[in-house]
């Protein structure tokens, strides 16, 4: 993982103004417009704010939402879960729990085996590209 930011001046130097925004500041991109959403590529996707890993390609799928949508986090201690009741909505937020960034919401109607939903947005998100097999 990469040095972490201790202040707010170093996550806004370390992050875009659109990651800060989410990351830091709890906002959601617009639908259909990160750059995961519909990524087909195989990896692990990283928290883009301090580098853990949170989610694996093999639990990716097409959710219609407009965000990257996964099944299943890669360990469940790291993503945070808590109430959020904005917006006039109640909702599970979901967070990196290394870091505390704001990745995005879960929700319970997502695909078998877990029937979960983790909904969570590009801007908090690097994926590493899976190693090429050996030839």
């Amino acid at each position: 993982m990469t040095d972490m930011p201790q202040t707010e001046a170093e996550w806004r130097e370390k992050l875009s103004p659109e990651q800060y925004e989410v990351l830091r500041q709890a906002g959601t991109e617009r639908a259909f417009t990160g750059k995961y959403w519909n990524a087909k590529s195989e990896g692990t996707y990283r928290c883009a704010g301090c580098g853990e890993e949170l989610f694996s390609s093999d639990t990716k799928f097409e959710s219609g939402s407009g965000w990257p949508s996964f099944y299943e986090a890669l360990k469940p201690e790291r993503v945070a879960e808590s109430h959020d009741r904005s917006y006039g909505m109640v909702r599970t937020e979901v967070t990196c729990a290394n870091c505390g960034g704001h990745l995005g919401h879960l929700f319970e109607d997502g695909p078998n085996p877990t029937g979960l939903r983790y909904c969570i947005n590009s801007a908090s998100l690097d994926l590493e590209p899976a190693a090429e097999p050996e030839v």
